[in-house]
């Protein structure tokens, strides 16, 4: 998946989670699911930082794998 579709499943899951109506296995299973989408997308991050900091370092370009 990429970024914006794990941003925009984080933010449905919280959602959810902040409307109270949730039993407590759910939310579990989506608190799980949270940090699970929340480390993807900080991979991605993490990434996309990195060519950024190749990009103003020699000013070339690499294809960003994400």
């Amino acid at each position: 998946m990429k970024f914006e579709e794990n941003l925009a499943k984080l933010e449905n899951l919280v959602g959810k989670m902040e409307s109270g109506e949730m039993n407590l296995d759910e939310m579990i299973k989506a608190f799980e699911e949270g940090r699970s989408l929340v480390k993807s997308c900080t991979g991605e991050l993490d990434s996309i930082r990195q060519r950024i900091e190749k990009v103003m370092k020699d000013g070339g370009v690499e294809e960003l794998k994400i």
